[in-house]
């Protein structure tokens, strides 16, 4: 079992920084592919990038490209999203996700066997 919490949202404006963190419990984080969605109000939750176990290897939406990036820190049981140049658009709640059975980072939802509560992502023009 993994529990993820995520922190860093907040509310600010248009064309700044922010560094989502997603902490995991357990002993076996490194062993788990970590993957960032977001749901903005009214919408489905979509794919915003993924992270493979060593951290070599990231995966993008298009809409984020450029912009965001994903790491981990193993030894923290960490996982971030650098995100800048932010735009209203990016608005939503923030999921962070563990899938602990594949290799190649999913770009879907259904892999994903552990969740965390989100973290709120206003961006104001």
């Amino acid at each position: 079992q993994v529990q993820l919490v995520e922190s860093g949202g907040g509310l600010v404006q248009a064309g700044v920084s922010l560094r989502l963190s997603c902490v995991a419990s357990g002993r076996t984080f490194s062993s788990h592919v970590m993957g960032w969605f977001r749901q903005a109000p009214g919408k489905e939750r979509e794919f915003v990038a993924a992270i493979n176990r060593g951290g070599s290897g990231t995966y993008y939406a298009d809409s984020v490209k450029g912009r965001f990036t994903i790491s981990r820190d193993n030894a923290k049981n960490t996982v971030y999203l650098q995100m800048n140049s932010l735009k209203p658009e990016d608005t939503a709640i923030y999921y962070c996700a563990a899938d602990e059975d594949r290799i190649v980072p999913a770009i879907t939802e259904r892999p994903y066997d552990y969740w965390g509560q989100g973290t709120p992502v206003t961006v104001s023009s």
